[in-house]
């Protein structure tokens, strides 16, 4: 039997409670991605943030795996695509910008299975050289991607016909979980190919990689399987573990 492909997704450093520790500098992410992965047949490592990451280190540690997955999380720090902050942009972390940078930067030169979730895909975007809209319902004049805080809400997004997307969920609409404030507004090399209606781009992929696809909206916060399941039979076809 193959073993399970592995799995590597990135995570935050923030501080946690715990038991009669507060505020504990702690390595976490929602239990949600590992289960999703677990379920669809990989095995999870989570990759803690690195601030002194570079490439080479990055290439050194992705070795070691079969496929990687860029999590949710805070903004990234506008500086990365020589933009001024918005007054509602959030703090910075400049240790997962570092690190998820090069993870984006190394995975396409190395063809490693990349899934872009939330910030994930504005990462990517970064990374390859697009820029990012800093706060969304400026230009919607609507709060629906993400109306309550520390809640997911949901919204219906449509699938491009023909897409590796469509491929995997259908083209047309679908309802997704989402909690976001910023949106990807140019990506240089990538196919944008999921939309809200109010023309915020939801997914963009790049279909010259194995697997290489980004969405905005948040799978792991939702029942729906398929986009984990179809990202983990590619990091199995690539990875080729004993």
């Amino acid at each position: 039997m193959a073993a399970r492909p592995v799995i590597g997704v990135t995570s935050y450093v923030e501080p946690v409670v715990r038991g009669d520790w507060d505020g504990q500098p702690s390595t976490v992410l929602p239990h949600n991605y590992v289960e999703h992965l677990e379920r669809a047949g990989a095995s999870v490592v989570v990759l803690p943030p690195r601030l002194d990451a570079d490439d080479a280190l990055v290439a050194g540690l992705l070795a070691r795996l079969d496929g990687v997955v860029i999590a949710g999380g805070a903004d990234v720090e506008p500086s990365r695509y020589a933009a001024v902050p918005d007054s509602r942009v959030q703090s910075p972390r400049p240790d997962r910008d570092a690190f998820e940078l090069a993870v984006a930067r190394v995975t396409a030169e190395s063809r490693l299975p990349l899934l872009g979730i939330c910030r994930g895909m504005q990462v990517m975007a970064v990374a390859a050289g697009g820029t990012l809209e800093q706060h969304v319902p400026d230009r919607v004049g609507h709060d629906e991607h993400s109306p309550s805080p520390g809640a997911y809400a949901s919204h219906p997004v449509t699938v491009a016909e023909g897409s590796r997307l469509a491929d995997i969920l259908g083209a047309g609409a679908h309802v997704v979980p989402t909690y976001h404030h910023q949106a990807v507004a140019a990506h240089p090399g990538y196919v944008a190919t999921a939309w809200h209606e109010d023309g915020t781009v939801e997914a963009m992929e790049d279909t010259a990689y194995p697997f290489r696809l980004a969405v905005q909206w948040h799978p792991e916060a939702g029942d729906d399987g398929r986009l984990f399941e179809a990202f983990v039979a590619s990091c199995g076809a690539i990875g080729g573990r004993e």
